[in-house]
């Protein structure tokens, strides 16, 4: 996710190679990165081994795959942007990435994601639709990977039996308190293909115990966080560099309400403990996020010469990137019965 500008007052004249002569804070970026893979590195080790069961300093190198893939898939989302801005010569920080603790009772992957921040305006259509989409498609190739890997290097069922040795008995789970990660689309299909009857494929309720199809499917979730056409998110900067102000305001508005829904029907089926529900409380917050902060309108830019037929394609293409990484319910917290 990056911070883009809009400003009307910018003029590309004033883009010499002065705008790139003072050096970003190598130090807090740095430091940043290593702090969020000590935090990912011990969240990793948290959902591989189970909240709550305690690890020696030395069991964190089982997270290693975790935090690494999880870096990999931001690091490439990020850059994305950022090579994007420099091509179009709007200067941007190099990624800022968000630690977050692994805390006791809190499930967390260890970060909040990274970000950049332009530090110029975005002045035309074109420019606004590569630096917004090449993060989104980035991160998405660079999440593709990943669960392919994970996919084809599933391992046998002795690794679950060492985590969960209970885990065939007829009561295992009943009354303890479980999580379940949501189908998508794209992990469905992944799953069809590159799994055959003889592997283990662990259900929804096990992948956070699986680092590659965890951070995978993590990094879905963040590309269609992303490219929801909402706003200044990547997808509305999509949005608006294809259809304008005004339609892009509609479709935003449609997202609006649809994210809204999903989250009220989240907020009841947990209120009334149904075992079923197409939508996540989440949904609601991140709503609210959007329309007090990332705003619902899209700021206009100062050029707004339409955009080429090809990057119209690759953005239908973006879209249905975001269909089939989008889940409804992305997380299901309940308890076994």
């Amino acid at each position: 996710m990056s911070n883009f500008s809009s400003d009307p007052d910018f003029s590309y004249h004033d883009m010499g190679k002065g705008e790139y002569s003072k050096k970003d804070n190598y130090f807090i970026h740095i430091l940043l990165f290593i702090v969020t893979f000590v935090t990912t590195t011990i969240a990793g080790t948290h959902w591989i081994l189970g909240y709550g069961a305690g690890f020696e300093f030395t069991q964190l190198a089982v997270g290693l795959p975790y935090s690494i893939s999880i870096l990999f898939i931001l690091s490439v989302h990020e850059f994305g942007h950022y090579f994007a801005s420099r091509f179009h010569r709007v200067k941007a920080s190099l990624p800022f990435f968000i630690p977050f603790p692994a805390l006791d009772g809190f499930l967390n992957f260890g970060t909040l994601g990274a970000v950049i921040k332009t530090k110029s305006a975005v002045g035309n259509k074109t420019a606004l639709f590569d630096i917004g989409i090449a993060g989104p498609v980035a991160g998405f190739i660079a999440s593709l990977i990943v669960l392919v890997w994970g996919f084809t290097h599933l391992p046998g069922v002795d690794y679950i039996l060492a985590i969960h040795p209970d885990y065939f008995d007829p009561n295992y789970g009943t009354g303890s308190l479980h999580l379940e990660f949501g189908d998508t689309l794209l992990f469905v299909m992944l799953r069809e293909i590159f799994t055959s009857g003889s592997d283990f494929v662990p259900p929804m309720s096990e992948i956070y115990h699986y680092p590659y199809l965890c951070v995978g499917w993590f990094g879905l979730f963040v590309t269609a966080l992303n490219m929801i056409p909402v706003g200044q998110l990547d997808g509305g900067h999509i949005s608006y560099a294809m259809f304008g102000e005004k339609i892009h305001f509609k479709i935003a508005s449609i997202c609006m309400i649809i994210l809204t829904l999903f989250g009220v029907s989240g907020f009841v089926a947990s209120f009334f403990e149904w075992n079923f529900s197409f939508g996540w409380s989440g949904w609601f917050f991140w709503a609210i996020i959007l329309f007090f902060i990332i705003k619902v309108k899209h700021p206009p830019v100062l050029d707004e010469t339409p955009i080429s037929k090809r990057r119209r394609i690759l953005g239908y293409i973006s879209f249905a990137i975001f269909i089939i990484s989008f889940s409804p319910a992305p997380f299901t917290i309940g308890f076994g019965i």
